[in-house]
């Protein structure tokens, strides 16, 4: 498995990581308006080459709107594909921000963010 960087925004870097099985995404940095279209496009030039694709999220530091509307977007683009999207590593604001806007359950995997009640 070899490592490939992509060339980083202001705010964002973007490290792939292919195997047989799966393309890993590890993200560093905000995911907002100004850093969402070099992950939109990163991981939209990879859905054709693999079935499942991961974001490693360890190292989000940050997510506005705008970049969560981005990752539901990447989810659309990979299941009109037939490409799994998957989350991980996720820290507890993103957590928290995936549960007020009821959008935790689209992400396969995370069904343990569901049932959340925010007070």
């Amino acid at each position: 498995m070899a490592a490939n960087p992509v060339v980083p925004a202001p705010g964002l870097q973007l490290e792939t990581q292919k195997s047989a099985e799966e393309t890993v995404v590890r993200c560093n940095g905000k995911l907002t308006s100004a850093t969402g279209d070099l992950l939109a496009n990163t991981v939209r030039d990879l859905i054709p080459g693999t079935k499942r694709i991961v974001l490693d999220l360890t190292n989000l530091s940050y997510c506005d709107s705008s970049g969560l509307g981005r990752l539901v977007g990447i989810y659309v683009s990979a299941k009109r594909a037939g490409c799994e999207l998957r989350l991980i590593n996720l820290g507890q604001r993103i957590k928290d921000l995936l549960r007020l806007t009821n959008l935790a359950k689209i992400f396969e995997g995370h069904e343990e963010l569901l049932g959340y009640t925010p007070d």
